[in-house]
C-alpha cells in the first residue's frame, strides 16, 4: 500500500493516495458510491442486515440504517442453512437506479445464493426486494456469492461473482431486470492454489476490462493472508492475463496489494470511477478490527493500476 507510512502521522485530504477513514469505519468487504455530496460504504452484515456506512467527506464515518435487518421469507427457499448475516454486497449506479447485490450462504459451503435489491435513492432508505438473481448447490462446481455489476463499453450489464471452487464467472444481464439471459464464463480461477480466488471487480479503461480478485483467505483478523491480484482483457468474457502474461484461469494474477506491518489481509476490494479503490484490511494496531481502506487509484505508462 503505497503511501501508508506518512498517512498515520500526517491529516490526509480526501485527495491524498491514502484516505485516513476514521469514526464508525468498521467495514468487511466493502463497496462504496457517492450518491450527491455523501459517501455511501456498503459491507457484510451483522446479524442485522446489511452493514451501511457514511460520510460526507470519505474520512469520518457514521453509521446509517442496515438493508433487510429482517431476514427475507425467499432466503430460506434457496439456503435453508444461511448464517443471519447477508455478505458482501456491491452498489452501483444504472438506468437511473442503484442496484445492490448481496449474498446469502453460510461459511464453507456453496449453497448459496445472490440477491438483488433497488432504489432510485439511497437516501431515502427505501429498497425494493428484487429477488434471487442467481444461486449454486453442492451439484454445481462454483459458489454464486461475491455478485459485482458491470457495465461494458456499449453499455451492456454483467454480472461477475465466485469464491473458491473452480473460480470467478460472469455472465450477461438483462437490462431491466438485471438478472442472468444467458451462459456463464469462466474468467479466473486458482487450480493449484486450494481455488483460493473470490471477490471479482471488473472496470473498462482504455480498451482493457480489468479484473480485481481477492487470492487466499480471508476472514481470519491479523493471521488472514488476504491479498488483491488483477489481470485485464480486451474482451470482457477474457481471457485476463496478468502483467507477465500468466492467464487468470490458470492461477495468473499480479499481486495489487498485499497488505503491510499494520494492514493485514487486505481484500474484497471495490474500484469506483477508476479513481479510486476501496477494500477492508485488519488493524494489527487496534486487536485485528476490520477496517475501510481506501486509496486514490492510479495507472501506469502501459495502463496497469498502481497506487
Amino acid at each position: 500500500m503505497i503511501g501508508l507510512i506518512t498517512a498515520f502521522s500526517t491529516p490526509q485530504a480526501a485527495s491524498a493516495a491514502f484516505w485516513d477513514t476514521k469514526g464508525d469505519n468498521f467495514i468487511h468487504d466493502p463497496s462504496i458510491i457517492k450518491e450527491g455530496n455523501t459517501w455511501y460504504t456498503f459491507g457484510t452484515g451483522l446479524g442485522s442486515g446489511l452493514r451501511v456506512i457514511k460520510s460526507a467527506d470519505g474520512i469520518t464515518w457514521s453509521a446509517a440504517p442496515s438493508i433487510f435487518p429482517t431476514p427475507l421469507s425467499w432466503w430460506k427457499m434457496y439456503v435453508p442453512n444461511h448464517e443471519a448475516h447477508q455478505w458482501a454486497p456491491d452498489i452501483s449506479y444504472y438506468n437511473g437506479r442503484y442496484w445492490l447485490y448481496y449474498s446469502v450462504s453460510s461459511f464453507g459451503s456453496n449453497t448459496s445464493a445472490i440477491g438483488l435489491a433497488s432504489t432510485d435513492r439511497i437516501a431515502s432508505g427505501q429498497w425494493r426486494d428484487d429477488g434471487l438473481v442467481i444461486r449454486s448447490t453442492s451439484a454445481n462446481n462454483y459458489n454464486a456469492i461475491d455478485g459485482d455489476l458491470v457495465i461494458d463499453k456499449d453499455g451492456n450489464p454483467w454480472l461477475s461473482f465466485g469464491s473458491f471452487w473452480s473460480g470467478i464467472k460472469l455472465t450477461k444481464l438483462d437490462k431491466n431486470t438485471m438478472k442472468p439471459t444467458g451462459e456463464l464464463y469462466s474468467i479466473a480461477s486458482r487450480p493449484n492454489n486450494g481455488g483460493a480466488v473470490e471477490a471479482p471487480n471488473i472496470t473498462y479503461k482504455d480498451g482493457y476490462y480489468y479484473l480485481f480478485v481477492s487470492f487466499d483467505r480471508c476472514c481470519q483478523g491479523i493471521d488472514s493472508t488476504y491479498k488483491i491480484a488483477y489481470g485485464r482483457s480486451k474482451n470482457i468474457t477474457g481471457p485476463y492475463y496478468d502483467k507477465s502474461g500468466r492467464n487468470m484461469l490458470n492461477g495468473g494474477g499480479t499481486i495489487l496489494d498485499a497488505g503491510n506491518e499494520r494492514w493485514k489481509g487486505p481484500g474484497h476490494q471495490d474500484v469506483l470511477n477508476n479513481s479510486i479503490i476501496v477494500r477492508h484490511g485488519y488493524d494489527a494496531l487496534d486487536n485485528g478490527v476490520s477496517k475501510l481502506l481506501i486509496n486514490d487509484l492510479y495507472w501506469d505508462s502501459q495502463g496497469w493500476p498502481r497506487y
